[in-house]
């Protein structure tokens, strides 16, 4: 921080699921007049993702937030500057990007502006995407792991185990569970095979941050390399905000015209639309049972009442594929939802 700076106030923030804790200082002698504090749970507290990560990390010092925040920057994706690093106490000082979430921008706008919103955040998506992806850095951690069959089945069986094991209150008859892991199996090589490109790995409407005419990304600590329709997954089927279906054909439409437009050219858009459906299922699987394991064994419910919503997008997608017929009759009974 520059010598000239002086702290006035320090106001907490609300956090999210992890354990890090936020804070807006106000400041003396700036600008910047104020900065978001990051605190850690402990100062090397980000060493390692709370989830299971596939891949080697390379050897290094820095934070997987510092060293991801780093390539996005060199990117030109909008990500909060890094004003200073105070590894011994683990506080990073970060830009202040405000306070509105793009979840909370759309609730405040009307249909023609929540569209808009959705396209520069897809917008951004695609810089992402493409130039992240492009300028690979041996030296960033999100190119050592991957969303590789592993991974993908962690967050299938995380799913299980607390969507619908804890949830339940017993245990999956062995029948349905051979046939639903059997089931995930061919998802998991299916999309695991895809290309992969650089994934936020968390990319929705509360990690996404409305400063004006900009979009900012933040949260991308977990990044690494997957499937295209991953992210965009995550930003059009969202725990937190439910889209019209016209809306989200037209916004996946916009998505693959601006890959294209960068040439990179997906020729069979059914068939994207079949993997992103797909992605979707798993996406919205793990995070069903993340908010579950979140109330169980962190102690917050208050993601519990978003569980619904994420499986409202898997009925739909089981019921719009004969090919997932078998999911959906081992499934369903274990899941009120998806009945």
């Amino acid at each position: 921080m520059s010598p000239g700076l002086v702290l006035r106030a320090l106001t907490p923030l609300a956090g999210d699921a992890s354990n890090r804790r936020y804070y807006r200082a106000a400041m003396a002698g700036g600008p910047p007049h104020s900065v978001i504090v990051m605190q850690l749970a402990e100062p090397e507290g980000f060493k390692q993702s709370e989830e299971a990560v596939s891949g080697g990390i390379p050897q290094s010092f820095e934070l997987p937030f510092v060293n991801i925040l780093s390539h996005l920057t060199k990117a030109n994706v909008p990500t909060p500057v890094l004003h200073y690093y105070d590894q011994s106490a683990g506080l990073l000082y970060l830009e202040d990007f405000g306070d509105v979430t793009l979840a909370e921008a759309i609730g405040q706008t009307d249909a023609p502006g929540v569209k808009s919103l959705y396209k520069q955040a897809i917008n951004v998506l695609v810089r992402m995407q493409v130039d992240a992806t492009t300028s690979a850095d041996s030296g960033c951690v999100a190119f050592h792991r991957s969303f590789d069959v592993p991974l993908l089945m962690w967050e299938f069986d995380h799913f299980l185990e607390y969507g619908i094991v804890a949830r339940n209150g017993q245990p999956l008859p062995g029948e349905d569970a051979t046939a639903i892991k059997r089931e995930f199996g061919w998802i998991a090589e299916l999309l695991a095979g895809q290309p992969r490109v650089f994934t936020h790995r968390d990319y929705h409407s509360r990690n996404l941050m409305v400063d004006g005419r900009r979009i900012g990304v933040i949260d991308f600590q977990d990044a690494l390399m997957g499937p295209a329709t991953y992210d965009v997954a995550s930003l059009v089927r969202d725990a937190y905000i439910q889209l019209d279906e016209v809306l989200v054909d037209d916004l996946v439409g916009y998505y693959l015209d601006q890959l294209a437009d960068r040439r990179f050219v997906w020729t069979d858009r059914a068939a994207f639309r079949r993997l992103f459906d797909l992605t979707s299922i798993q996406r919205n699987l793990k995070a069903a049972g993340r908010f579950v394991y979140i109330d169980r064994v962190k102690g917050n419910p208050k993601f519990l009442a978003d569980i619904p919503r994420v499986l409202s997008y898997v009925k739909r997608n089981l019921e719009k594929y004969p090919e997932l017929n078998t999911l959906r009759k081992h499934l369903s009974p274990h899941v009120p939802e998806l009945q």
